[in-house]
């Protein structure tokens, strides 16, 4: 599937009689919005760049810039609708939201935001998030909601008294369209411990929560404040009035279109790679990278390292996120580039990252003694609280430009690999297959086969994860449309939506993965180096 779909006569028919779904994704750069017919194949698509903002010590958006971008989004949607097909759009099957995870959105009685959105991108919340963990015995790290409300609660901030409602983004969108405060699942294990038994926040912790609000006079209940939570399949509300009006102010669409629970991007993630079932993962390579493995059964005991979130059904994922991956790969790649316009060759970035990528096959299968820190930012797995971008090589070291590339491509799994060893080896979590998607990946083959020797276990990349979270957003909006009765949301996008999908699958070569395995050893070693350029470089 491209991200530019090809017009088809029927998709007209389905247009028209509202068999589409619409699905949008609140990103961190991009608000992507995708219509698909019932073959869950993309009609159109419309999209709105956006950036956060740090104002006053916080990283947020705007909510004038949350309605312009969702109207935006929408407008270049139907209008393509109307180029291609001649007809407008005034109906459609369902929509669902979906949005960046965590954060902090608190209203009052009234709907009024309380305080500017604090996105998940803030690290204000450490000592909350340390007596939280301390408290409950499971990781909340500082980017989850009630970690954020914690620490207002700790800060003594005024508006803490008048809090009625918290949420996330998609929550808080899809709220102002149905008026319906609810919450997928998966979104919702991102605020707060969801227990998988019965898809719904942890009542004992609920309850060691409420005690810290009466120790501090807070007369609220949590269960009172936080969304209802949903799982994939349930109905959440229909389009009222006023949120037609909201998505389109042409007045064009009509009102009573039902709504699938709104999703996080985790969960889209999980969707549009096919990553749903117990056993499977995904990885999201670029930026940062993370990995999420749904589980068989809960973990043994708490890992800082090891987020533990749901799929959109309340399965337990467990999430191993690095601050760190490609941004210092693609600076050197960025010299290369520099270096041949010098001699005045043309050579195209992507041809330049093609033909490095390619080169770092080549190379001696353990990198031949290099070793590369990629970290730009802090890294929490490997407790650094900022980064120093270094290479490091002794005098007997295999100097060459493959092994330097091939070097870098295990760096930048190095943080990862030390969260996913925790759940391989001491957790002994088993996994049958990984699907990657992101940058990491484009180059074909060469990111895989670094993964699948980082993982040890075969890792395909489909065509599919190229749509994003957006149409994973639109395919549960469909499961919610089309599901047969009892079919579970695995069966359902491996039989309907996944069915006869292309893709590529690469396993792990043995020599590989001897290879990382003796990166691994000298990366650990090495820490004592990064550790020390921390301190001395400030």
């Amino acid at each position: 599937m491209s991200d530019a779909p090809g017009i088809k006569p029927d998709n007209r028919h389905a247009i028209e009689s509202g068999k589409t779904v619409l699905g949008i994704e609140f990103g961190s750069t991009r608000i992507k919005a995708v219509l698909i017919g019932e073959d869950h194949t993309p009609i159109v698509s419309g999209s709105y760049e956006w950036e956060n903002r740090y104002e006053n010590v916080i990283w947020t958006y705007n909510l004038e810039d949350v309605w312009t971008g969702l109207q935006e989004s929408y407008r270049k949607l139907s209008n393509e609708v109307f180029e291609n097909y001649n007809t407008p759009l005034q109906t459609i099957g369902a929509i669902g939201f979906s949005g960046m995870m965590h954060g902090y959105m608190a209203f009052d009685k009234d709907g009024n935001l309380l305080v500017p959105f604090r996105t998940w991108r803030n690290t204000i919340t450490g000592q909350a998030a340390e007596k939280l963990t301390d408290l409950f015995q499971f990781n909340i790290p500082q980017r989850w909601s009630i970690a954020h409300l914690y620490q207002a609660i700790l800060n003594k901030e005024p508006h803490i008294k008048d809090i009625s409602s918290l949420t996330t983004l998609a929550g808080y969108v899809h709220r102002k369209l149905t008026g319906q405060k609810v919450l997928g699942v998966g979104e919702a294990s991102g605020m707060f411990p969801i227990e998988s038994k019965t898809n719904n926040y942890d009542e004992y912790k609920i309850e060691q929560f409420n005690e810290r609000l009466t120790a501090e006079n807070i007369p609220s209940k949590l269960q009172d404040i936080l969304p209802k939570v949903l799982v994939a399949g349930d109905a959440a509300g229909v389009l009222t009035e006023e949120g037609a009006r909201l998505l389109d102010p042409t007045g064009q669409l009509q009102a009573g279109i039902p709504l699938c629970p709104p999703e996080g991007d985790a969960g889209t993630g999980m969707v549009a790679t096919n990553s749903v079932a117990e056993r499977t993962g995904n990885v999201s390579a670029g930026t940062s990278v993370f990995a999420m493995i749904v589980l068989e059964k809960a973990l043994s005991k708490l890992y800082p390292e090891i987020d533990i979130v749901t799929t959109p059904t309340g399965k337990p994922v467990a999430m191993v996120h690095s601050n760190n991956c490609t941004s210092d790969l693609n600076a050197w790649v960025d010299l290369f580039q520099e270096f041949t316009n010098s001699l005045g060759v043309k050579v195209s970035q992507s041809r330049l990252f093609e033909m490095l990528y390619q080169s770092a096959l080549k190379g001696d299968a353990d990198c031949g003694g290099l070793l590369t820190y990629n970290y730009f930012s802090g890294e929490h797995i490997t407790h650094l609280e900022e980064g120093r971008p270094l290479f490091v090589r002794t005098p007997e070291s295999h100097f060459t430009l493959s092994n330097f590339m091939r070097v870098h491509l295990f760096s930048a799994l190095g943080a990862l690999k030390i969260g996913l060893d925790i759940l391989f080896e001491q957790e002994q979590v088993e996994i049958d297959q990984i699907f990657g998607h992101g940058g990491f990946f484009k180059t074909k083959d060469v990111g895989q086969k670094i993964m699948a020797a980082a993982m040890n276990v075969p890792v395909s990349v489909m065509e599919t994860a190229g749509e994003g979270g957006a149409w994973g957003m639109a395919v549960l909006g469909s499961y919610m449309l089309h599901k047969a009765k009892d079919e579970p949301l695995e069966a359902y996008l491996s039989n309907q939506v996944f069915a006869g999908e292309s893709g590529t699958t690469i396993a792990p070569d043995p020599g590989d993965v001897e290879g990382f395995t003796a990166f691994m050893e000298r990366y650990k070693k090495g820490l004592v180096i990064e550790r020390t350029a921390v301190d001395a470089l400030r």
